[in-house]
């Protein structure tokens, strides 16, 4: 890209500079990124958990099955055929591979070969593993032949786990006429639905975003007898959480709770994750304490939610609180000094930069970023001239965000003479431009009247801006639209 760019852009005379707005008009002017219910009702598929063997045998055979199975051309029917026979771990094993490696259409004729290799093996066991194991992966089309071969040609009666199965893969593939189907013919079989064979269609109803439809299913499933548990109400704040029904949420919450059944962790992240999804801040904040209780750790996009929040509200000392208490990553490190910068507390940015050191915790380019915004908002061109030098001896990569601070802070008055001459020789400004810094430092304090400049010549760019969106063309451009 560097190369493209430089077709399109003359090496720039060192320029005259001055302290003031014109030394870049001079400069620049120039040519030159699990089913809960599961966890509660069933173990999980022992086809990723084999038992270990002691048998000799089936360690070299499992140790060669990679290579074996990944030659060019191989064939398991093949290898079955060659071997003889597998005993059960062995053949798992051979399931396992061919579902890690998406080849879900061979499961089928490997397994119909493996079981009339011993009569004994064709149970209602070995079906289910396998019928399990192709609905998990969506497969629903083999999930059915198999499932129809057991009845009618062998005339083994499915279980209810084999059931559920079915009907949960088909209501999670949104397939809801045949889900049904399958639920009338497992009562025509003598098998008795249960509370859970309603939780697979009530999750597949929430992932389609079908709520009325959830409250259909409820009301048929505890006709049918089945009574809801704490799974049950479980999912079903979850999945209203998810539809952003709050009213419904917290209806379900209660009677949850009133009937003092257990919440599940994730239950209360899914309800935390709609609260701030609406900006309700104290329920919000109510949430989180509970979370903070179980010990459950947020994933970034959550906690990314929970801040902006807070930046909203201008409630930046929480954000410190915030980034205590998720893991130590640079994106605590992050909420941690965008409240010390945003409160302009140069004591609490100073002792932040000192345990940072102290800890050998490298900066990031949006802590970079941070505090030299910190300085900016602080007035303090001086700590931005050290800064600016410091990062390069750190080793810091610095991204667009960095290249507009500098320039909005020029044009505020800053002397940025010596820090774009020194980005000019080491050839910074001639690399594609990269824009690293989170966005959340951008929500606390707005995008700087260069990087909206930018935004406007990307929007609308022309064959020559889009082989040559180098720091050093955005800076031309936007001072070039600066003058006219």
């Amino acid at each position: 890209m560097e190369n493209l760019a430089a077709q399109f852009l003359h090496k720039l005379p060192p320029p005259l500079w001055n302290p003031t707005t014109r030394f870049l008009t001079s400069f620049i002017s120039r040519p030159n990124l699990i089913s809960t219910s599961s966890l509660r009702r069933s173990l999980p598929l022992s086809l990723d958990s084999r038992q270990p063997t002691s048998l000799l045998s089936d360690n070299r055979f499992l140790n060669s099955l990679p290579r074996r199975l990944n030659h060019p051309g191989s064939c398991p029917l093949r290898l079955l055929q060659e071997d003889g026979d597998w005993s059960k771990d062995q053949f798992f094993a051979v399931i396992r591979f061919l579902r890690h490696s998406s080849r879900l259409h061979e499961i089928l004729p490997v397994f119909d070969a493996w079981r009339k290799l011993e009569p004994s093996r064709t149970n209602e066991a070995n079906y289910e593993k396998i019928i399990r194991l192709l609905c998990a992966e969506r497969s629903m089309n083999e999930a059915v032949q198999a499932l129809q071969s057991m009845i009618h040609d062998y005339k083994i009666n499915p279980s209810l786990e084999i059931y559920n199965s079915v009907i949960r893969g088909y209501a999670n593939d949104g397939q809801f006429e045949e889900a049904m189907l399958f639920l009338n013919q497992m009562k025509e079989n003598d098998v008795l639905p249960e509370t859970e064979t309603y939780e697979g269609l009530i999750q597949g109803y929430g992932k389609w975003q079908m709520y009325d439809e959830i409250v259909s299913c409820v009301k048929r499933m505890e006709a049918e007898g089945c009574v809801r548990d704490h799974v049950t109400y479980n999912l079903l704040v979850r999945e209203f959480a998810r539809g952003g029904l709050l009213k419904r949420m917290e209806r379900m919450y209660q009677s949850l709770m009133s009937r003092k059944m257990n919440v599940e962790p994730l239950t209360l992240v899914s309800m935390l994750e709609a609260y701030a999804e609406f900006g309700v801040l104290e329920k919000m904040e109510e949430t989180y304490d509970k979370i903070l209780r179980f010990g459950i750790f947020l994933d970034e996009e959550l906690v990314r939610k929970l801040a902006s929040v807070y930046i909203n509200n201008l409630m930046f000392s929480r954000l410190d609180d915030l980034g205590r208490g998720i893991r130590r990553s640079d994106l605590a490190w992050c909420l941690r000094a965008l409240c010390h910068a945003c409160l302009v507390s140069r004591k609490g940015l100073d002792y932040l930069v000192k345990e940072m050191n102290e800890a050998r915790v490298p900066w990031s380019t949006s802590f970079a970023n941070i505090v030299l915004l910190a300085y900016s908002k602080m007035g303090d061109f001086k700590s931005v001239q050290l800064l600016l030098f410091e990062l390069q001896r750190r080793g810091v990569k610095l991204d667009l965000a960095t290249v507009g601070i500098v320039f909005d802070l020029s044009v505020a008055g800053f002397d940025g003479t010596a820090v774009f001459m020194s980005w000019k020789n080491n050839g910074f400004l001639d690399k594609p431009v990269e824009m690293k810094t989170d966005t959340l430092v951008h929500a606390a304090f707005g995008e700087g009247q260069f990087l909206r400049s930018c935004k406007e010549v990307m929007m609308k760019p022309s064959l020559e801006e889009s082989k040559s969106l180098t720091y050093q063309y955005l800076l031309e451009v936007v001072v070039k639209n600066q003058k006219n």
